[in-house]
């Protein structure tokens, strides 16, 4: 790992987005909730508004809402990142201005368009025409399998050198490219693959956001202690006592539907509902994401106590 500081912390978070039981309405007060417990877990970096937070959902005067309820509920001393990458270029940039209008976010995260396919001149516009239009850092998110392309090694390079460019959640699993781009730039890489984390914060990513750290923070931070240590014997062992969780979390269909059961489980949340298309897990999942929660909470108890 990385051994200065990185810009936007290190134990990152994709936070989902409660809503009322009839899915009308943001629930600002599990909101609330669900960021203080985050931030309780050991948390220094929350994403709200991202995928996992339903935002091609939400209206944009709810993200803003969003952002200020989180801001409000965690303080000035955790980073909070607005997700602002949309498939039209316009929105995203005006959803940009209204997020440093808002004062609540310390910077962008900053998805490739999905769907489109635009070519990589045309991915590096969009995204220069965002960040040209706010004085706020920003995170890109390479997901190609979301979103149908990647951002090339090239692509990466070029984009780095906008001052307000300044981070990478990589979820293309490609650990070869990420160490140049460790190499030959100065971004801060971070893990977008919950499986993965270990191997990519050993190649030298700084940090991670997660979907399974909503549960597995503790354990994620016990994690990052041990690598800061050197101890690779005791990260190998916190490492392999998530897989299970992992598993039940991001393999059984979207990740956002299943983390919203958990933390329901939990007791967390009061209700795991999803808006359309998403809905909630079938019955036999959720039995399974429950017994992975309890055995997960007797991990945790294993190595805290």
């Amino acid at each position: 790992m990385s051994q200065e500081a990185p810009v936007f912390g290190r134990l990152g978070v994709a936070i989902v987005t409660p809503f009322t039981e009839d899915l009308e309405k943001v629930d600002h007060e599990a909101l609330a909730g669900l960021a203080r417990h985050l931030v309780d877990e050991g948390h220094d970096l929350i994403v709200a508004n991202g995928t996992t937070g339903e935002s091609p959902t939400t209206s944009d005067e709810e993200k803003l809402a969003i952002l200020a309820t989180v801001r409000e509920a965690v303080g000035a001393d955790v980073t909070l990142l607005a997700g602002a990458g949309t498939n039209d270029t316009r929105h995203s940039v005006a959803l940009a201005r209204a997020i440093e209008e808002g004062g609540n976010a310390d910077g962008l995260l900053l998805a490739t368009p999905y769907y489109s396919k635009p070519t990589q001149r045309g991915l590096i516009a969009h995204t220069l025409e965002i960040v040209n239009a706010v004085d706020l850092p920003a995170m890109l998110y390479d997901i190609p399998g979301r979103s149908g392309i990647p951002i090339e090694y090239e692509s990466a390079v070029e984009l780095s050198q906008h001052p307000n460019i300044v981070a990478l959640k990589e979820a293309k699993g490609d650990m070869h490219e990420a160490s140049k781009l460790i190499r030959d730039t100065g971004l801060d890489i971070y893990s977008g693959e919950d499986a993965l984390n270990l191997p990519w914060l050993a190649i030298g990513a700084v940090g991670t956001v997660s979907v399974t750290s909503h549960l597995t923070g503790r354990l994620d931070r016990l994690m990052f202690d041990a690598l800061e240590r050197c101890d690779l014997a005791l990260a190998q062992r916190l490492h392999a006592s998530r897989i299970d969780f992992v598993d039940a979390i991001m393999n059984q269909g979207p990740g956002t539907m299943a983390i919203k059961e958990a933390l329901k489980h939990l007791g967390v949340l009061p209700h795991a509902g999803c808006r359309a298309p998403l809905g909630t897990v079938e019955p036999e999942v959720a039995a399974r994401i429950h017994a992975a929660v309890d055995a997960y909470q007797s991990v945790l108890a294993q190595h805290t106590s």
